[in-house]
């Protein structure tokens, strides 16, 4: 018997309009699905997603534990691999370093490393030393600083086949002062140097060796004061033979050559104390522009 004028008795034509419902149910899940799948993820999950990639070292320098965080390419295990330092600010630390400065995800072919640094007192801020940095010159805080990055550099050679031509520093506030604070004490070690919003003292000075340089100075830079650094970049054009007119390299960057293979380049922005979001890759295409001399 035929019911409501359909070709179907009642329970099969029931049973057919739950099956429709749920098919279209999974149809559109699986539209929805495929549509969410063309979004592209904020940048904080891409941040995240990179994250993941890096993994915690260990050490410990003078019995006093130390950390940092790694980024190693998995080549870096059999290939000659470029290996780069990036030391975070007084106050920061390693995770943050890792997201601002980001050398892992603009050049992800080589070995970085975000050192973590200990309670230090501060030269401009915090002078009670509650904050995290690293020693301002040589011989401080009983060279534990240097010591912390001898000891990484030996266990870095130890697991990954460093190409020891290609080792590159950067670091933003104290971080800069420490990169110029390890270029006059380890200057044999890096191809090239790239300090941010720091300034060299004079007793660092005149320990310097001539050696490609990138230096990054914010024009209305309050805390690390641009007369200071403009001092630091002046004397460090002297140092590596510079001439006295540059050129343009990049955008909002000089760049001044030298003769004897040691060029500097500054990138001086209308901003602050910050680091900009364009920076990692400048410092980036510098170190690649100098892949070191014979050692």
């Amino acid at each position: 018997m035929w019911e409501n004028g359909n070709l179907f008795p009642a329970c099969v034509f029931n049973r057919s309009v739950d099956t429709m419902k749920k098919l279209d149910c999974r149809f559109l899940l699986a539209l929805c699905a495929a549509v969410l799948a063309l979004i592209p993820l904020p940048q904080t999950h891409a941040a995240d997603a990179s994250e993941q990639v890096l993994q915690r070292m260990e050490f410990k320098v003078d019995g006093v534990a130390r950390e940092a965080l790694l980024y190693a390419p998995p080549a870096a295990k059999t290939t000659n691999t470029p290996l780069v330092f990036v030391f975070h600010g007084h106050g920061g630390n390693s995770r943050q370093a890792s997201r601002s400065l980001c050398i892992h995800r603009v050049w992800p072919e080589v070995i970085v490393v975000y050192p973590q640094g200990l309670n230090t007192p501060g030269r401009l801020t915090d002078p009670e030393g509650k904050k995290s940095g690293w020693q301002a010159r040589i011989g401080d805080q009983q060279d534990r600083d240097l010591k912390f990055f001898d000891a990484m550099l030996a266990r870095l050679k130890q697991d990954c086949k460093v190409d020891e031509k290609r080792i590159y520093c950067t670091g933003h506030s104290n971080g800069g002062a420490f990169t110029y604070m390890l270029w006059a004490a380890r200057g044999e070690v890096f191809a090239a140097v790239a300090p941010s919003a720091a300034a060299a003292v004079p007793q660092l000075q005149i320990r310097l060796k001539p050696k490609p340089a990138f230096h990054l100075a914010g024009e209305k830079d309050p805390l690390v004061k641009f007369e200071w650094q403009q001092m630091t970049m002046n004397a460090v054009r002297k140092l590596n033979g510079c001439t006295a007119d540059g050129k343009e390299w990049e955008k909002n960057c000089t760049l001044y050559t030298s003769k004897t293979g040691t060029p500097f380049v500054a990138f001086i922005h209308s901003g602050g104390h910050g680091f900009p979001s364009e920076a990692p890759a400048l410092m980036v295409k510098f170190f690649k522009e100098h892949p070191g001399r014979g050692k």
